[in-house]
């Protein structure tokens, strides 16, 4: 690890931004206190709501953390379909999301609610957010959905923070390096959430690369500190991305069941809920590919919905809040990475140091092993 990523945390522990609400102060906050990096999500927050989550984390610990940002997202010419829409892939965006909206008003109906407005904005604030954090510098920003300008990223070196940016390819981490970000985040298809792809190619759908193989892609193609994301839950985990060359592991899933996490009941629950079996990528409640567990609404629309984020994020917002509202996990996005029957029930603070105790047990194990088959040699 690099010595600038050493000094920020003392153990390769980085608890994921998980837009939506989850990833709070007190979550961050206490991976914090016991040794990881905590990180707030400022992702669909207004850029004073970011600000007030900075000054809340400030006044419940005083060891680095992070912020992510989403990047503003590029306006469609056209755009295709996820999976089997075919019918609507020559669309425009506009006709597009206007017919993905007609498919949806039953599920409006049933929630008796009215579906979102699909032109609320596509820069997420991303400008005022990144002024905040100029005029108010934090120790680490990290980015998803692309690349800052190289002069983003030098403004935020001159204040002292260190960038990382998303990279599910080789070729996104190049991009990432040629920038200028201090490190990468190499996101495995494993990974619960949002895909960070740079571009959204609905052609690239069903050819995500797994995070061990993406390790050693990027390790062969830049001079970057690696953070490792994706599936990960145990320590074991966390030794096996070290040993593959990663600097860090990134876990989401796996603090999103402490009681510290904001995530809504239901979908803690959902996590470890034998009803739920497998997770799935799919474009049904944002337009942009999303690991998820397969629920009704996800079967019912994934397969037709188009690639437009955001506007089928803010087409769908208000049918996502009914179904939480109703305590229906059916209608919820149930964001999770595919280890999420390993989910652990443990206070943010304690799980870290189960992590580090099963990351020193492997380690362990695994110089025994080495220092045997020297022997045997």
């Amino acid at each position: 690890m690099s010595s600038a990523l050493t000094d920020l945390f003392p153990y390769p522990i980085v608890q994921a931004p998980m837009a939506g609400g989850v990833s709070v102060p007190r979550l961050a906050a206490a991976v914090c206190e016991a040794g990881g990096l905590g990180f707030l999500a400022a992702g669909y927050k207004t850029p004073d709501g970011m600000y007030q989550e900075i000054k809340q984390l400030r006044s419940l610990t005083a060891r680095p953390f992070g912020v992510n940002l989403f990047m503003p997202q590029p306006e469609y010419p056209g755009v295709g379909t996820g999976s089997t829409g075919a019918a609507v892939a020559a669309l425009p965006a506009a006709g597009a999301v206007e017919v993905y909206a007609h498919q949806l008003a039953g599920e409006a109906a049933w929630y008796e609610t009215e579906l979102g407005d699909p032109e609320s904005g596509r820069d997420d604030g991303y400008d005022a957010k990144l002024a905040v954090l100029l005029d108010n510098p934090v120790p680490v920003v990290s980015f998803h959905f692309g690349v800052p300008s190289g002069e983003a990223l030098e403004s935020l070196r001159r204040a002292g923070t260190f960038t990382l940016v998303t990279a599910t390819t080789a070729e996104e981490a190049r991009a990432v390096e040629r920038a200028g970000a201090d490190a990468v985040i190499v996101q495995g298809v494993e990974a619960g959430g949002h895909q960070g792809t740079h571009r959204d190619n609905p052609e690239n759908d069903r050819s995500g690369i797994g995070l061990l193989a993406l390790i050693a892609q990027v390790r062969e193609s830049v001079n970057l500190p690696v953070v490792a994301a994706g599936g990960l839950m145990r320590g074991g985990q966390i030794a096996a991305v070290l040993a593959a060359g990663a600097d860090a592991a990134q876990l989401g899933t796996a603090f999103l069941v402490t009681p510290e996490s904001g995530a809504h009941a239901v979908h803690k629950q959902a996590l470890t809920n034998p009803l739920f079996v497998r997770t799935e990528l799919t474009r049904a409640f944002s337009g942009r590919p999303a690991r998820g567990l397969v629920n009704r609404f996800l079967r019912e629309h994934g397969p037709y919905a188009p690639a437009a984020y955001p506007e089928v994020h803010h087409l769908t917002s208000p049918l996502r809040k009914a179904a939480a509202r109703a305590g229906d996990a059916q209608g919820m996005a149930l964001w999770a990475g595919q280890g999420h029957r390993l989910a652990r029930e443990l206070p943010a603070g304690r799980l870290v140091d189960v992590l580090v105790s099963e990351l020193a047990d492997a380690r362990t194990a695994l110089s025994g092993f080495a220092a045997g088959e020297g022997g045997a040699a």
